[in-house]
């Protein structure tokens, strides 16, 4: 079976410059997209059978994956002086 991988740039294509920005920038922010990016190609591993782990573990990591994502994403959408999707109209 084949797993697509979810890589940052493919998921916010509109915010690329600021995600090499970041990347270059802001220390944090880089091993978090590394350790992302790592998790992803785990879970796809698992998925495809090369690697083996049982659901419950595998859910676990799914919801990781989904938590550091949305962290990177608010971030992102920070540093290109879009709202974080807090509600609250923040800037930058």
């Amino acid at each position: 079976m084949h797993v697509e991988h979810h890589p940052l740039v493919h998921d916010f294509p509109e915010l690329r410059q600021a995600l090499q920005r970041l990347r270059l920038e802001d220390a944090q922010f880089a091993q978090q997209a590394e350790q992302y990016e790592a998790l992803d190609k785990r879970i796809c591993r698992i998925e495809d059978g090369i690697e083996m782990l049982d659901d419950v573990t595998l859910q676990g990591l799914k919801l990781s994956r989904v938590a550091l994502k949305d962290d990177l994403a608010r971030q992102l959408k920070r540093a290109s002086g879009q709202c974080c999707g807090c509600g609250k109209g923040c800037k930058g």
